[in-house]
């Protein structure tokens, strides 16, 4: 026991010489997060006369940049030893960058893979208006595959057709809609008037009317015998 004593401190001395430091600093940063050691604890770490407790010792493999504890103490090397004991500060930190991106990589790291669960929605195959309405076929419809890039509260889309919702939405554009009974004023949905549907503005003063953001035409004034009806509200 005292040998294998003499053996750990001669190890530890020469570590941390290895690192240019004195036992005073050794002991400053042993003491971070420990309880509080002097120099004369550490010069009898290294002449033996007493150990390191688990905590400490793990303290000192930190300081010491100790990767391999069974090689560096018992000399007994691993596969990796030899190259990675003959490397440089610069080879070292070189070996780490490498280890961190293979972490990432699920091919290689243990870390379970996170699983993205598709996330699909109705795309109808009508396009709603925004120009001079045209029907919205409830029962027509193709699923599609969207991304996080989609709002979380969208749960169909629709295809626009025409210019009267430019600049914010083109001709072909795919709108995300959020289905509810109602908006606000000046929100914009899709609506569907007397059996046609149309992406636009909703304005209520002075009466309903649905607002096209293309100057070139005219708002749609919602009549009392006019059949109205909300979708939704366009989210993204």
């Amino acid at each position: 026991m005292e040998d294998s004593s003499r053996k750990l401190g001669s190890k530890l001395s020469e570590l941390r010489k290895a690192r240019k430091m004195s036992q005073q600093e050794v002991a400053k940063l042993v003491s971070v997060g420990s309880d509080p050691i002097s120099n004369r604890a550490v010069s009898k770490w290294e002449t033996g006369d007493t150990l390191p407790n688990a905590e400490q010792f793990l303290a000192l493999c930190r300081i010491y940049d100790i990767r391999d504890v069974l090689s560096t103490f018992l000399g007994m090397e691993g596969p990796n030893d030899e190259g990675l004991n003959s490397l440089n500060k610069l080879g070292r930190e070189r070996v780490d960058e490498y280890i961190s991106l293979l972490k990432e990589s699920p091919e290689f790291s243990y870390k379970q893979r996170v699983i993205r669960i598709k996330r699909q929605m109705p795309l109808y195959d009508l396009p709603a208006s925004a120009g001079t309405g045209v029907f919205l076929d409830s029962d027509s419809y193709t699923l599609i595959d969207v991304d996080e890039t989609v709002p979380e509260n969208a749960n169909l889309a629709v295809r626009i057709s025409g210019d009267s919702m430019t600049p914010l939405y083109t001709d072909g554009q795919i709108v995300y809609v959020r289905q509810q009974p109602d908006l606000k004023p000046g929100e914009i949905g899709i609506f569907v008037l007397n059996g046609e549907a149309y992406c636009k503005k909703l304005e209520t003063d002075g009466g309903i009317k649905l607002i096209s953001l293309n100057p070139n035409y005219k708002p749609i004034k919602v009549k009392y015998s006019y059949e109205l009806r909300v979708i939704g509200k366009v989210v993204g």
